[in-house]
């Protein structure tokens, strides 16, 4: 098992980042707050999680172990396979699905793509046991790290990674343009992970 991979970032894609260890790219699959806090040329520590397939081999990196953890315990249950493992991640902080499935809120992994209300109701049936209490590590309010230009375009490659259409990623950014100019007014930047969340929002109330 890879548990890490650490070395400089050589290249940044909406959903992948290319970390060089020994001379060797390693193309690493991660979520949109994760990838929000990485620059080209600074170095960076990610755990990661190997998915071994017949036909491929995929790296997953994670801000921190018990994010890797906790991709890994939500893969436990039926039908979650790593790609809706790392949607989960990408809407919610680990402390925020362990609150979620908790406190049997249904409609905080609707807010999911790929996840409609059934399958919320067996997930929370099935993970009740295997997460855990909140411990603290990154609440309901996490958020990305700041990034002062293109915000926008790093929200629309989000959530379109996500799955959704380019009108609904275009919908959804305008809805939250007022809160990242709210932030831009008072002398902050944007925060990539929380836009995106709220942006998730917006489009799960319009389903």
């Amino acid at each position: 098992m890879i548990a890490f991979v650490s070395g400089p970032v050589a290249a940044l894609a909406p959903d992948t980042a290319v970390v060089e260890v020994g001379g060797i790219g390693m193309a690493v699959q991660c979520t949109p707050n994760t990838l929000s806090g990485l620059r080209v040329g600074q170095h960076a520590r990610l755990a990661t999680s190997l998915v071994v397939r017949e036909e491929s081999l995929t790296l997953y990196g994670f801000a921190d172990d018990d994010e890797r953890q906790v991709f890994e315990l939500l893969q436990t249950a039926s039908g979650v396979g790593p790609r809706l493992a790392q949607a989960m991640l990408a809407v919610h902080a680990p402390d925020a699905l362990r609150t979620a499935v908790a406190q049997g809120d249904e409609k905080a992994l609707t807010a999911v793509p790929g996840i409609g209300k059934k399958g919320a109701q067996r997930l929370l049936l099935e993970l009740k046991d295997r997460l855990g209490a909140p411990v603290g590590t990154g609440g309901a309010a996490r958020v990305g790290a700041p990034v002062t230009a293109g915000w926008s375009d790093q929200l629309h490659a989000a959530l379109i990674g996500l799955g959704y259409a380019t009108r609904e990623a275009d919908e959804a950014i305008a809805a939250v343009t007022p809160q990242a100019e709210a932030a831009l007014a008072e002398g902050g930047t944007p925060q990539v992970g929380a836009l995106l969340r709220a942006a998730l929002q917006t489009l799960n109330r319009a389903r």
